[in-house]
């Protein structure tokens, strides 16, 4: 496989000498590196590159260049090379063109000149951008298939827990395998469908997503009985404990039911989280948090489920799925909430078979060209909408309220309502779902008019509440009325300390009603639940950790 190019381009000879000259002193062992000083030659390079089927891993291009500005030649090329990272190179001055460069054309990153010393201002940078190309175009696929058929609840779990994972994988149905090699080791399993291919050519069966974890490697048994903190749940509360835990000393491990990210790592953009002005993917946060983490020693299990929690004088005990046990001196629970499930009939029997709760990228690639419905209202919705829509013929979300403006934030509102094939109906709900193998049909309630009215329907999708994963913890820790754990202040009823409560002071911030277990992020009544939020508590939390492991 040739390698990939990265293409600068810039009027200024001078600059342009520079740029090539750090780009090759940097990326040349992995990355062709073209420099062309006219943007006019650079669409026309681009277009013959795209011929031969030459892949171009990053855009670095000048914003004031005569007769075409670099946004202007990035809006030209992205049909060609949509994959390609784009880096816009301004001067002080053109911050505002920048902005306009990361809505037109969903520019990656924007550079100011000079970029010196390179080692500071500009490999950094790029190195990301980089990597994170590289994970999502690799030179060969080498990863997991997954065959079954679209409808199968079993083929959509497989392909949910991969995504969640991390692990590059290609599903294909059964009618449409062309790889030979995919072919061969379908063989005599098409009756048990769908089977999951691993790289070396071993075949599982209808696997639940335990063996293909333990197929992969991932870790799911602890390395050792006793850490000083456990943290239960790796979404970005849950990573941003672990790492700071981790870089001031403390054995740390990570406990994760399903794969690590969270909810989060399934959001198809995330584009209010502070420094980083054109978003990033969940899975691009996931996969960064990980990576953190694990450098400064966290120990990550996942998948593996926590299912009790055990207080022994001045340890706590964490009992996994698998009857494992780990104890510690303190316990973050950072859970997070699941979607909460849509009760109409037939909902049940469907999921998986065209009603998804969630999992917006999982299944876009099954959604070619069709008509989508969103249930939801709020930021995880919209998103979804907005990705759906470069695939979709159309996108409809359905909505409770008059609008979206009274659950969804102001930016992604104004983005639906420029975006063609995305239409809202409000004052409405889905009543009930038809469909024998598959969805077929949903009956959609509109209230302002009292009329239900029945549409055909192969794919839905709910972005509803949030219910939090704390049935493990009942008689244990103190819960509201909706399972959220309750922390803090709001332990103190009238004044007084919880029931049992021992120590000689009232609990700390994010303490629950068991001295040394804190909860942070959605899970924790109370909380503010954007992901800024939820790595803000993740963070502090280890001064309160700190503080119980000196008093205890």
């Amino acid at each position: 496989m040739k390698k990939p190019y990265i293409l600068a381009v810039d009027d200024d000879i001078a600059v342009l000498r520079a740029v090539e000259r750090d780009l090759k002193s940097k990326f040349s062992a992995n990355y062709r590196i073209l420099a062309v000083d006219s943007p006019e030659k650079g669409v026309a390079l681009v277009r013959q590159l795209t011929a031969r089927g030459d892949r171009i891993a990053l855009f670095l291009v000048d914003q004031r260049m005569p007769l075409m500005s670099g946004t202007e030649f990035l809006q030209a090329v992205q049909p060609l090379q949509p994959d390609a990272r784009r880096v816009l190179l301004t001067a002080y001055a053109d911050s505002a063109a920048a902005i306009d460069a990361i809505n037109k054309v969903k520019l990656n990153h924007y550079l100011m000149k000079p970029w010196e010393p390179p080692e500071e201002h500009l490999y950094p940078v790029l190195n990301d951008l980089m990597e994170d190309w590289r994970v999502g175009n690799p030179a060969t696929f080498e990863g997991v298939y997954v065959v079954g058929t679209r409808w199968a609840p079993e083929t959509h779990r497989l392909k949910d827990f991969l995504a969640k994972s991390q692990v590059p994988y290609r599903w294909v149905e059964p009618e449409g395998i062309t790889d030979a090699r995919v072919l061969a080791a379908v063989g005599s399993h098409r009756a048990v469908l769908p089977i999951v291919i691993f790289p070396d050519g071993t075949v599982l069966e209808k696997p639940d997503t335990g063996h293909v974890a333990e197929r992969l490697g991932l870790v799911t048994v602890p390395s050792r009985s006793f850490y000083d903190v456990i943290v239960v749940g790796a979404g970005p509360a849950g990573l941003a404990c672990a790492l700071y835990c981790s870089t001031e000393g403390l054995k740390t491990v990570l406990v994760e039911r399903e794969a690590a990210g969270g909810q989060a790592a399934l959001s198809s953009r995330i584009e209010n989280y502070l420094g980083f002005p054109s978003g990033l993917s969940g899975a691009d946060l996931a996969r960064r948090g990980v990576a953190q983490v694990r450098r400064f020693g966290t120990e990550v299990l996942a998948p593996a489920e926590a299912t009790a929690l055990i207080a022994e004088g001045e340890y706590r005990i964490v009992r996994l799925s698998n009857g494992q046990e780990l104890a510690a001196h303190s316990v973050v629970i950072a859970a997070g909430v699941q979607w909460r499930r849509l009760g109409v009939p037939g909902m049940d029997r469907l999921t998986g078979a065209g009603i998804y709760y969630g999992a917006a990228i999982t299944e876009a690639s099954s959604c070619q060209d069709e008509a989508v419905y969103i249930v939801g209202g709020a930021n995880s919705a919209g998103q979804a909408a907005v990705y759906f829509s470069e695939v979709a013929r159309s996108v409809r979300m359905i909505v409770r309220g008059e609008s979206l403006s009274k659950s969804m934030s102001h930016y992604l509102v104004e983005r639906i309502a420029t975006i063609p094939n995305i239409s809202v109906i409000p004052n409405s709900e889905v009543v009930a779902v038809e469909g024998k193998d598959q969805l077929e049909e949903i009956t959609v309630q509109h209230h302002d008019t009292g009329n239900a009215e029945k549409l055909p329907a192969r794919a839905l999708f709910i972005f509803i509440g949030a219910e939090p994963r704390t049935e493990w913890l009942e008689g244990v820790v103190r819960r509201d009325a909706n399972g959220f754990l309750i922390t803090g202040a709001n332990l103190l009823r009238d004044g007084k300390r919880p029931t049992g409560w021992t120590p000689d002071r009232d609990p700390y911030l994010l303490e629950t009603s068991v001295p040394g277990v804190f909860a942070v992020g959605d899970v924790r009544d109370g909380a503010v639940r954007r992901v800024a939020n939820s790595v803000g508590e993740g963070s502090i939390v280890l001064y309160f950790v700190r503080q119980y492991m000196r008093n205890r």
